[in-house]
Formats: C-alpha cells, structure tokens, sequence
C-alpha cells in the first residue's frame, strides 16, 4: 500500500523526524490560502503515487499566495503517468546547503532489510546505483537485533562527515527503521534529505510503501488507503477476497495460491505466452469465488483464452469444478477455457466437468502448452 507524501509526513512526525511544514490543498483557492498561513516561499506538489513528478511539473516554487494559486490551479487536472492529480501539498520552503538520500527497504537478492545512503540526494537512487554504485552505501540490518550504532556509524560517517550531521543521522535511521518495523513497511524513503542553511537535515519529501500482507494488523493505517492505487477491478477481486492484478498479456490466469499464480505464469512465458494477469482465487475457495474471478477477467477484451489451474490442498476441486460451471450457465464465456486440476476431491471435480462435456487435465505443461496454442 502506497501512501502520498502527505500521509507520508504524517508518520513520520509520529516517530520524531522532521519535515518542512505543509498543509494539503483540493483547489487553487486552498492552495494560496495555505501559502499564507505558511508565509514566505512554498513549494507546491502534486500528489500522486508514483514518482518523476518534479520532471512532469508536478512540483513548482510559489513566492506569495497568489503564485501558489496559479501554480495549483496548472498542476491540478494534471495527469502524470495516467494518474490524475486531484490534490496538492503546498509545503513550506527552505533553504538547501545540500541534499543527501536516506531511506530503508528489502532487499531481496541480500534476503535481508537494507539501510541506504547516500550524499547524492534528489535523485532517483535506483538510477544512481546503477550509473554510480560507489555512491550509493548500504548496510544490511538484523531485524531482530535492530539498528547497530557501530556498524550504522561506520556506513552512515562515509555520507555524513561533519560529527553533528553524522548525530542527526543515526537519529533519522533508528527512526526509520522504527517506523518501518513497527509498520510492516517494505519501504521508507527521504528523498532529498536536505541540509538547511541552519545546519538541520529534515525530509523535504517523504515516501512509505506498506506491505499489504500485514495491514490486518494496522487498523490505524487503513484510513490511509488510497483507491487511486488500485484499478477498477483490483478494488472488485478485493471485494470478493481474491489477489488479482493486470498485466498486458492475452491468456487469463485463475489459480490457488500465490506461489502456484506465479510458477504458472512463468510457464506461460516459457511454451511463448504472454500471462493477462496474477489472480489468486485463495485456499478455501467458494464457487462463488471462482464466479467473480471469471466476471473480473472476463472485463478484459484482450484476454484469447483462460488457464484454470488448481492444485488442490485446502481448495476443494469440486468447489472449483462448481464455479466452473456457474460462470458457462451465468456469463457468456466464448472464448477457449483450458483446466489443469489435481489434488482435494479432484475425482469428483473431474466428473462434475466431464458430465458437463469439459476436459480437465492433470499434467500442467501439457495444459499450458494448449491453451498457448489458442494465441
């Protein structure tokens, strides 16, 4: 789960790291208002949840209330990466020394969580690593044993060599990672990290990104949900409690299980496939699940033909079969369905189908390799 900066900031000032004032604005009226409560110069931002708004001219500098309300009123109705902008942070300027990045995350291939640091701020970091690795420092951290004052010392003085900086540092990233254990974050993020004319380093920008596994816990965060983040049929599997996400291919996916939805659409791509999504229909899936995951794919126009797949442990396969065949009676599915279904009850999935006139089949290359020659 995505938040806006805004949000973003929010946190943040609950685990004791500073950011430069802002109020949030819907129009251009509330945005020059904001700048007059601020005072002074702002910067007024788009919010949106992706990044390279700055380069879209999502984010201009207002030096009275009357600049921030024409800066607002050109950035609202801005689209930015098919995102529309329907809000603005009008954000109390400052003036910069410097701009450093400081920001945690998971790394997977180190399978650990990562500190990163670096002095060159106000870029894409994920660029910089790549062009300039030497720039960018890393500390792995044990998240049992939480952040090591020598070792985060030792990484952290390669970036920050003046002693006070070096101070308020260490103080941001015990913070951050606070912050994101305590949240189930998979990503907390300052970007720039700015050093003041007054010798504070504060967050100009701010970006948290939420596991959505663990927000079962965070009754707190999910008013912080955002719909934007999700398309029209995300928010309908989410209903129906399924995982579901678009993709641009042409064969459509029902499958059990996370791991299984994955492995399956790798082997689409392996027989020259092209998977349309990641649908999970879950462990204990009802017909009726199965139902709404067929109407969900079917509101794809570019789908050729659906791959059922089901290995069968808590999922019943008859279950499956029963979906299977509410969705032939209740929905108009023409185009080709091809079944690969072992495990829980299958014998009598199999039947269910077969009196039906439907084959389902149990070896999955076989099944796959069939429905890729639908394409």
């Amino acid at each position: 789960m995505k938040l806006y900066e805004y949000q973003a900031r929010k946190l943040f000032t609950r685990y004791g790291i500073e950011s430069a004032p802002g109020i949030v604005a819907f129009n251009p009226y509330e945005a020059a208002e904001a700048a007059r409560k601020l005072g002074g110069a702002c910067a007024v931002k788009a919010q949106v949840l992706v990044g390279g708004r700055g380069k879209a001219g999502g984010v201009k500098i207002a030096s009275s209330p009357e600049e921030a309300h024409t800066h607002a009123g050109n950035i609202l109705g801005m689209t930015i990466k098919s995102l529309p902008v329907r809000k603005v942070l009008v954000s109390k300027a400052v003036e910069i020394e410097r701009e450093y990045y400081i920001g945690i995350t998971i790394d997977r291939s180190g399978k650990s969580i990562t500190l990163i640091a670096s002095a060159s701020g106000g870029v894409d970091i994920e660029q910089l690593a790549r062009v300039e690795p030497l720039k960018v420092h890393r500390l792995a951290i044990n998240p049992l044993k939480g952040v090591s004052d020598e070792e985060t010392k030792g990484m952290l003085q390669k970036v920050f060599k003046k002693k006070e900086l070096l101070t308020q540092a260490m103080d941001t990233a015990k913070s951050l990672f606070k912050l994101f254990m305590e949240n189930d974050c998979s990503l907390v993020e300052i970007n720039p990290y700015a050093l003041t004319k007054s010798g504070e380093l504060i967050a100009l920008d701010a970006k948290i990104v939420i596991d959505e596994n663990g927000m079962f816990k965070h009754e707190n965060l999910e008013g912080m949900r955002n719909r934007e983040e999700y398309g029209p049929d995300e928010l309908e599997a989410r209903a129906w409690g399924l995982s579901f996400i678009n993709m641009e291919g042409n064969i459509g996916c029902i499958v059990n299980g996370a791991g299984l939805a994955m492995a399956t659409m790798d082997i689409i791509k392996l027989f020259g496939g092209s998977p349309a999504n990641f649908l999970d229909v879950g462990g204990s899936s009802s017909p009726e699940k199965v139902l709404h995951a067929f109407e969900i794919i079917s509101h794809n126009k570019g789908v050729k033909a659906i791959l059922i797949n089901i290995f069968g442990g808590i999922t019943r396969c008859d279950d499956i079969a029963k979906g299977i065949l509410q969705a032939k009676k209740e929905m108009d599915l023409s185009i080709p369905l091809v079944i690969r279904l072992i495990g829980t009850n299958e014998k009598e999935g199999r039947a269910l189908l077969k009196e039906a006139g439907i084959e389902a089949h149990e070896d999955l290359a076989k099944a796959v390799q069939k429905v890729v020659e639908f394409m």
